[in-house]
Protein backbone atom coordinates (compact mmCIF):
# COMPACT_ATOMS: atom_id res chain seq x y z
CA UNK A 1 0.00 0.00 0.00
CA UNK A 2 1.30 3.17 -0.96
CA UNK A 3 1.44 5.85 2.35
CA UNK A 4 1.45 9.81 1.47
CA UNK A 5 2.64 11.71 4.22
CA UNK A 6 1.71 15.75 3.57
CA UNK A 7 4.05 17.22 6.27
CA UNK A 8 3.68 20.98 6.49
CA UNK A 9 5.14 23.62 8.60
CA UNK A 10 1.85 25.59 10.48
CA UNK A 11 -0.84 23.75 12.32
CA UNK A 12 -3.21 27.19 12.85
CA UNK A 13 -5.89 27.37 9.38
CA UNK A 14 -9.03 28.09 9.06
CA UNK A 15 -11.78 25.27 9.29
CA UNK A 16 -12.34 25.57 5.55
CA UNK A 17 -8.75 24.80 4.84
CA UNK A 18 -9.13 21.75 7.43
CA UNK A 19 -12.67 20.80 5.23
CA UNK A 20 -11.37 20.71 2.41
CA UNK A 21 -8.25 18.88 3.12
CA UNK A 22 -10.40 16.30 5.07
CA UNK A 23 -12.64 15.67 2.45
CA UNK A 24 -10.11 14.53 -0.12
CA UNK A 25 -7.97 12.37 2.51
CA UNK A 26 -11.23 10.66 3.49
CA UNK A 27 -11.57 9.89 -0.56
CA UNK A 28 -8.61 8.26 -0.93
CA UNK A 29 -8.78 4.42 -0.05
CA UNK A 30 -7.54 1.24 -1.89
CA UNK A 31 -3.80 0.75 -2.81
CA UNK A 32 -3.21 4.56 -1.64
CA UNK A 33 -3.73 6.10 2.15
CA UNK A 34 -2.75 10.37 2.41
CA UNK A 35 -1.99 11.64 5.86
CA UNK A 36 -1.17 15.26 7.49
CA UNK A 37 1.25 15.67 9.69
CA UNK A 38 1.29 19.57 11.07
CA UNK A 39 4.77 20.71 12.46
CA UNK A 40 4.31 23.87 15.00
CA UNK A 41 6.06 27.01 13.16
CA UNK A 42 8.44 28.40 15.22
CA UNK A 43 7.72 31.75 16.70
CA UNK A 44 8.99 34.37 14.06
CA UNK A 45 9.10 38.01 15.15
CA UNK A 46 10.97 41.23 15.06
CA UNK A 47 14.21 40.21 15.91
CA UNK A 48 14.11 36.42 15.12
CA UNK A 49 16.93 34.30 13.82
CA UNK A 50 15.15 33.02 10.48
CA UNK A 51 17.83 30.25 9.59
CA UNK A 52 17.83 28.96 12.73
CA UNK A 53 13.72 28.54 13.10
CA UNK A 54 13.53 26.96 9.33
CA UNK A 55 16.91 24.61 10.81
CA UNK A 56 14.39 23.39 13.51
CA UNK A 57 11.37 22.97 11.87
CA UNK A 58 13.30 21.21 9.23
CA UNK A 59 14.88 18.60 11.97
CA UNK A 60 11.36 17.95 13.05
CA UNK A 61 10.70 17.35 9.58
CA UNK A 62 13.46 14.65 9.03
CA UNK A 63 12.63 13.15 12.91
CA UNK A 64 9.22 12.24 11.51
CA UNK A 65 10.54 10.49 8.05
CA UNK A 66 10.70 7.01 7.77
CA UNK A 67 13.67 5.09 6.22
CA UNK A 68 13.29 4.40 2.51
CA UNK A 69 11.05 7.18 1.96
CA UNK A 70 10.96 9.42 -1.12
CA UNK A 71 11.38 12.96 -0.01
CA UNK A 72 9.34 15.85 -2.09
CA UNK A 73 10.21 18.97 -1.53
CA UNK A 74 7.83 21.63 -2.34
CA UNK A 75 9.61 24.78 -3.81
CA UNK A 76 8.39 27.72 -6.63
CA UNK A 77 12.13 26.25 -8.02
CA UNK A 78 11.07 22.59 -8.69
CA UNK A 79 9.47 21.12 -11.52
CA UNK A 80 5.46 20.98 -12.46
CA UNK A 81 3.54 17.94 -13.63
CA UNK A 82 0.60 17.78 -15.07
CA UNK A 83 -2.13 15.20 -13.37
CA UNK A 84 -1.66 12.59 -15.90
CA UNK A 85 2.42 12.72 -15.34
CA UNK A 86 1.84 12.74 -11.22
CA UNK A 87 -0.93 9.76 -11.85
CA UNK A 88 2.08 7.86 -13.56
CA UNK A 89 4.07 8.54 -10.84
CA UNK A 90 1.71 7.71 -8.23
CA UNK A 91 1.47 4.28 -10.42
CA UNK A 92 5.17 3.53 -10.22
CA UNK A 93 5.26 4.85 -6.09
CA UNK A 94 2.36 1.83 -6.02
CA UNK A 95 4.69 -0.26 -8.16
CA UNK A 96 7.97 -0.12 -6.70
CA UNK A 97 6.55 0.53 -3.12
CA UNK A 98 7.85 3.36 -2.30
CA UNK A 99 6.45 5.42 0.49
CA UNK A 100 6.15 9.15 -0.32
CA UNK A 101 6.52 12.30 2.38
CA UNK A 102 5.99 15.78 0.17
CA UNK A 103 7.12 18.44 2.25
CA UNK A 104 6.09 22.00 2.78
CA UNK A 105 7.51 24.55 4.47
CA UNK A 106 6.55 27.58 6.73
CA UNK A 107 6.86 31.22 5.44
CA UNK A 108 10.66 31.22 4.52
CA UNK A 109 9.84 28.27 2.70
CA UNK A 110 12.63 25.73 2.93
CA UNK A 111 16.85 25.65 2.82
CA UNK A 112 18.71 25.37 0.56
CA UNK A 113 20.40 22.50 1.93
CA UNK A 114 17.28 20.42 2.63
CA UNK A 115 15.87 21.18 -0.92
CA UNK A 116 19.20 19.97 -2.40
CA UNK A 117 18.62 16.50 0.05
CA UNK A 118 15.26 15.84 -1.53
CA UNK A 119 14.99 13.38 -4.30
CA UNK A 120 12.57 15.78 -5.82
CA UNK A 121 11.70 18.99 -5.76
CA UNK A 122 7.60 20.12 -7.28
CA UNK A 123 6.29 23.34 -8.21
CA UNK A 124 2.58 23.44 -8.21
CA UNK A 125 2.75 26.34 -10.38
CA UNK A 126 4.32 29.40 -11.04
CA UNK A 127 1.74 31.28 -8.85
CA UNK A 128 2.25 32.24 -5.07
CA UNK A 129 0.05 30.08 -2.51
CA UNK A 130 -0.91 31.01 0.33
CA UNK A 131 0.61 27.87 2.70
CA UNK A 132 -2.43 26.60 4.16
CA UNK A 133 -4.17 26.61 0.57
CA UNK A 134 -1.47 24.24 -0.40
CA UNK A 135 -2.72 21.33 1.76
CA UNK A 136 -6.11 22.03 0.05
CA UNK A 137 -4.88 21.70 -3.55
CA UNK A 138 -2.02 18.91 -2.99
CA UNK A 139 -4.59 16.43 -1.55
CA UNK A 140 -7.10 17.46 -4.24
CA UNK A 141 -4.19 16.76 -6.77
CA UNK A 142 -3.55 13.12 -5.16
CA UNK A 143 -7.28 12.17 -4.68
CA UNK A 144 -7.57 13.20 -8.54
CA UNK A 145 -4.66 10.82 -9.40
CA UNK A 146 -6.08 8.37 -7.26
CA UNK A 147 -9.02 8.57 -9.10
CA UNK A 148 -6.92 8.19 -12.73
CA UNK A 149 -5.66 4.69 -11.52
CA UNK A 150 -8.67 3.64 -9.98
CA UNK A 151 -10.83 3.89 -13.37
CA UNK A 152 -13.14 6.53 -11.12
CA UNK A 153 -15.21 9.29 -13.06
CA UNK A 154 -13.86 11.97 -11.01
CA UNK A 155 -10.98 12.81 -13.16
CA UNK A 156 -13.06 13.76 -16.19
Amino acid sequence: MLRISLIVVGEKVPDWVTQGYQEYEKRIRGRTRLSLVEIPAGKRGKNADIARIVHTEEQKIRDLIPDRTRIIALDRVGKSCSTLELSERMQNWIDSGDQVALIVGGPEGLSKEFIRSADEIWSLSPLTFAHPLVRVLLAEQLYRCHSILEGAPYHR
